[in-house]
């Protein structure tokens, strides 16, 4: 790796519950994540803004640092 770049952490989120019956808001901020079907994993840079949105559908989802 070069010297002075850190390595960016990132998170694995799993969409665990579907969003048919939940509100439009939240539906959305699960798209907006990059989830599109139920057990579907995405990997996305940890910053403040996905952090934020996961705790908005943190019922929806898993999340796990990797």
């Amino acid at each position: 790796m070069v010297q002075g770049m850190a390595k960016k952490k990132q998170l694995k989120i799993t969409q665990r519950k579907s969003v048919v019956g939940v509100d439009k808001k939240q539906k959305a901020t699960v798209r907006a994540l990059g989830l599109r079907r139920n057990y579907r994993t995405v990997l996305q840079n940890d910053t403040l803004a996905i952090r934020g949105m996961i705790a908005k559908v943190q019922h929806l989802v898993d999340v796990e640092e990797v």
